[in-house]
């Protein structure tokens, strides 16, 4: 049986909410593959794509998992706060990304270290560190604004 949201420890639920992360990481990368090789769209357009499927993911897993004891009512509402509560965390994380596309290659190709054929995988190192940017700003906003307990 889980215990209610509020009442596990905070570690806790910060592990569990890093581990969905994690899946989350995954779920990121590949809809920006779809984005980007199925749907055509660019790294940019294609990172927002990505960015709101894994954030759906994120929230849904963290409403079942990490915070198992907050209302399942009102779904959709509690997703556009889950969003907007993110939204400063989305914009670090997106900021992230933009810096290592447009950085990474350039600075790791002067050191030497970037061989022309792994260039393909840029956009994914940059979905990984904009994704750890965000991690601890997200959880305490999720926790405090969009899975509390009511009163």
């Amino acid at each position: 049986m889980t215990a209610p949201a509020m009442t596990k420890p905070v570690p806790r639920q910060f592990l569990t909410f890093a581990l969905i992360g994690v899946g989350g990481l995954f779920v990121d990368m590949a809809a920006l593959a779809v984005a980007l090789h199925l749907l055509g769209l660019d790294p940019y357009g294609g990172r927002v794509f990505s960015y709101l499927m894994a954030a759906t993911f994120t929230w849904y897993m963290n409403r079942q998992y990490t915070f198992a004891g907050v209302s399942r009512r009102g779904a959709l509402r509690q997703w556009l706060r889950f969003l907007a509560a993110n939204a400063v965390g989305a914009l670090v994380n997106y900021a992230v990304y933009v810096v290592v596309l447009q950085l990474g290659g350039p600075v790791i190709a002067w050191v030497g270290l970037w061989p022309a054929a792994l260039a393909a995988l840029l956009p994914y190192a940059g979905v990984a560190a904009g994704s750890v940017s965000g991690l601890v700003f997200n959880f305490v906003l999720s926790r405090r604004l969009v899975f509390r307990q009511s009163r």
